[in-house]
């Protein structure tokens, strides 16, 4: 027996894990440089512990020796406690994230140069433990706080949090693609003088302070050129390590890519995981096509396809993996499952957007435990209507993502404001911040006029006396403050709508959108979930006390995390997750895809489309059991088109809609057009037992072990020797499935568990 079969065969004993074909490849292919595909499910995580595991104890690796990057803070702790887990008497792995290492080489450097710095962003993972113990270092200065600084000299205007976001995004994008200066206008970003606050900000970190100024993206910048040139540090880091393995390497961007490359030069004995259908963060500097490109730069490499999804029902696998193939820049790949079939996919269309939330609450309401059904959108604004419906009907839930900028955005400010204007007319101080968004056409100049008379009366009443006011402006204000008055006392709802119309604060905010660039359709979305919130309420007061109320129920979503309480996630925070029932929301052309997704590229570039193919593949993914996909008919008073991606799946779970649009003379094409013969697909889609044509490799059942206990049956809480105590959602005689945690499930040898002892109950 060899070393990899003993290895193999005792952790079998030990914890009751077997493995695949697939995966034991990969924990046996020691030497050289291994890229290993893992689909969604296919347990890539335990795989890597236990190629870390034959590292050790059978080729005699130092543990000490080994370097695991990861993509997170969280996922390296993730490891590094499942590493203790299944190997508990070895000395641990050193696991970390890319910032964490670079982290290290640049304080390294800047100690050898004699340096000072600051670092100007966040709490970073500084030392080990620090975080853990709360540490934190004070930062004299800020990025954000530099970056609002500089955009308001060269703008003109205060930065909003929207563009602070998309400022901060064009930054590390130019960062991690390693762009040169000549080349950052060629980027797209809707920030007016993007380019030039770049500029002005690189400026001030190397010279406006006493010290150098470093965010985390220059951590990872000042670190590759540390390697690229100091060769004694890097001679002396590559012999620090002699194996090196990345996971959820396809979110890694290009400059993560270079150190990593640098760092195994010596040896080559890299273990690259990742899976290129999962690719999801481009906008923020992710190089997927790097895998794609994996042996220009590492010809000798063997390449593992991990593609059993040990996770979802077959009917979502299935349909899941004939969608993706709509991308044609990827692996190609068969995810297959041998899990029992459930149920198909769903599909709701719902007539207006405004019943979508109270259809998704009375849906999940009938879930018997809500820790195990999520709500999955693309955009974080998509939360609020869902939040302020799941508080009414008193079913908590849990945000992963949550964003507080919504309760901050100017435009509630402005909707308050006019609200504030309907109680007393008799304030400048109001009236200053909305003079210039509704059709009273007051000049900066009056307003400066109109602020220096204290008299005590109404702000219409000293404009239309004392200001020297245009003839066009003075019906307008006299309308203005009838329309103030009629308001007081008014229903919110009914006073936004007054606001919106009457007043004209759409159409300025129409104009607002046209001179800076803002998306009207965002902004328009606010005013149409304010509509949302203010349903029901009798007073402008209790609007106001609502939306207080909200954004404490938003901050204190943050907390329920591992409590019984429904998760609300965007696509891209979901991916890793996984829940027996999923609700995939707001499934509408311009949503999902975006209206920019269609747009191509230079040379025809359909990089955006792929992306979000692949984004929409991860919300899909993350069901286990039940999948359902909501759209709507109409939104914001227009009409909406349901989401060419949502057409596809039901064209995928439905084939004879294709022959239905085919014979009725349809000039639409069928939107599968990378997924094959849809005759084919149909006949595979159509078999009772949802297998792949693949066999799959089972570990050897011991034919004298005996039936399992009847103790050991669903709903039974046990304890396991090595992953604690746990609840077990099925058994028969060849496995039993274990819930450990939220998102810890194990499928288990019966037998083995049985005779090992592994298992016990409480």
């Amino acid at each position: 027996m060899g070393k990899l079969e003993r290895f193999l065969e005792r952790k079998l004993e030990e914890l009751g894990v077997g493995l695949n074909e697939v995966q034991k490849q990969a924990v046996g292919q020691a030497e050289g440089p291994l890229l290993l595909l893992a689909s969604p499910g296919s347990g890539k995580t335990t795989t890597l512990i236990m190629r870390i595991g034959y590292l050790i104890e059978e080729l005699g690796a130092d543990p000490a020796r080994i370097k695991a990057v990861t993509f997170s803070r969280a996922s390296a702790r993730d490891m590094k406690e499942r590493f203790t887990r299944f190997f508990p008497l070895l000395q641990p792995v050193d696991f970390s994230t890319i910032h964490s290492l670079a982290f290290e080489i640049v304080r390294t450097h800047f100690y050898k140069t004699r340096t000072a710095y600051d670092i100007i962003e966040g709490a970073l993972e500084i030392e080990e433990g620090d975080e853990e113990q709360g540490y934190e270092r004070p930062l004299p200065l800020h990025k954000r706080i530099i970056l609002r600084n500089l955009f308001k000299d060269i703008v003109g205007e205060n930065a909003t949090d929207d563009a602070m976001e998309e400022l901060t995004t064009y930054i590390s994008y130019v960062k991690n693609k390693m762009l040169p200066p000549e080349q950052w206008a060629s980027v797209k970003v809707d920030v007016p003088h993007a380019e030039r606050i770049l500029h002005e900000y690189e400026s001030f970190k190397r010279s406006g302070t006493s010290k150098l100024l470093i965010d985390f993206d220059d951590m990872l910048t000042i670190a590759h050129d540390v390697l690229e040139k100091d060769g004694a540090m890097l001679r002396k880091l590559q012999s620090r390590y002699d194996y090196v393995m990345t996971d959820e390497s396809q979110d890694t961007s290009m400059v993560q890519h270079a150190i990593i490359e640098k760092l195994v030069k010596s040896h080559r004995n890299l273990c690259v995981v990742a899976d290129d259908d999962q690719s999801i963060y481009s906008w923020r500097g992710a190089e997927p096509t790097y895998l794609l490109r994996f042996k220009n730069v590492y010809p000798e490499a063997v390449t593992l396809y991990m593609v059993q999804n040990y996770r979802s029902s077959p009917e979502i696998v299935t349909t899941a993996n004939t969608f993706i193939k709509r991308n044609k820049n990827r692996y190609d790949k068969e995810m297959f499952t041998n899990n029992a079939s459930h149920q198909p996919i769903t599909f709701k269309t719902l007539r207006d957007y405004r019943e979508q939330a109270k259809y998704v609450v009375r849906e999940i309401a009938k879930i018997e435990k809500l820790s195990e059904g999520a709500v999955l959108y693309r955009n974080n604004s998509s939360s609020i209507a869902l939040m302020n419906e799941f508080d009414r009907a008193g079913i908590p839930f849990y945000m992963k993502d949550a964003d507080n900028r919504f309760f901050s955005h100017w435009v509630i400010e402005d909707v308050l404001n006019f609200m504030r204007m309907s109680y007393t007319d008799k304030r400048a101080d109001i009236l200053e911040n909305i003079h210039l968004k509704f059709n009273g056409y007051i000049s900066k100049h009056q307003m400066s006029v109109l602020k220096s008379i204290d008299n005590g009366e109404s702000v219409f009443d000293n404009l239309l006396t004392i200001a020297q006011l245009h003839d066009y402006q003075i019906k307008p204000l006299q309308e203005a403050k009838e329309t103030f008055r009629e308001m007081n006392g008014m229903p919110p709802l009914h006073a936004i709508r007054v606001i919106r119309t009457r007043l004209g604060y759409e159409k300025a905010l129409e104009k607002l959108c046209e001179r800076l660039g803002f998306r009207k359709e965002y902004l328009i979305g606010i005013l149409n979930t304010l509509e949302d919130i203010a349903e029901g309420l009798e007073t402008m007061a209790d609007f106001a006390a609502r939306l207080k109320y909200l954004e404490k129920v938003l901050k204190g979503a943050k907390s329920r995390k591992g409590q019984n309480a429904v998760t609300f996630s965007t696509f891209h925070s979901a991916k890793g997750l996984e829940f027996d029932h999923v609700y995939m929301v707001d499934l509408i052309e311009g949503v999902i895809p975006a209206s920019e997704d269609g747009k191509k590229g230079a040379g025809g570039d359909s990089s955006s489309m792929e992306e979000a193919v692949r984004l929409f593949y991860v919300g899909m993914t993350r069901a286990r059991r039940t999948l359902e996909m909501v759209t709507y008919g109409q939104r914001d008073g227009e009409q909406a088109t349901e989401s060419s991606f949502m057409s596809a799946v039901k064209d995928i779970v439905d084939p004879s809609r294709i022959s239905a649009r085919a014979t009725a003379g349809s000039e639409r094409q069928p939107i599968l057009s990378a997924a094959g013969d849809s005759r084919s697909n149909s006949i595979r889609l159509k078999s009772t037992n949802f297998t792949s044509s693949r066999e799959p490799v089972k570990a050897e059942a011991n034919p004298n072990a005996a039936k399992h206990p009847t103790e050991l049956a669903a709903g039974a809480n046990v304890r396991h020797r090595v992953f604690g105590v746990g609840c077990i959602e099925r058994a028969d005689n060849e496995s039993i499935i274990i819930r450990f945690g939220e998102n810890n499930v194990k499928t288990l040898a019966m037998a083995m568990c049985i005779e090992r002892g592994l298992l016990e109950l409480v």
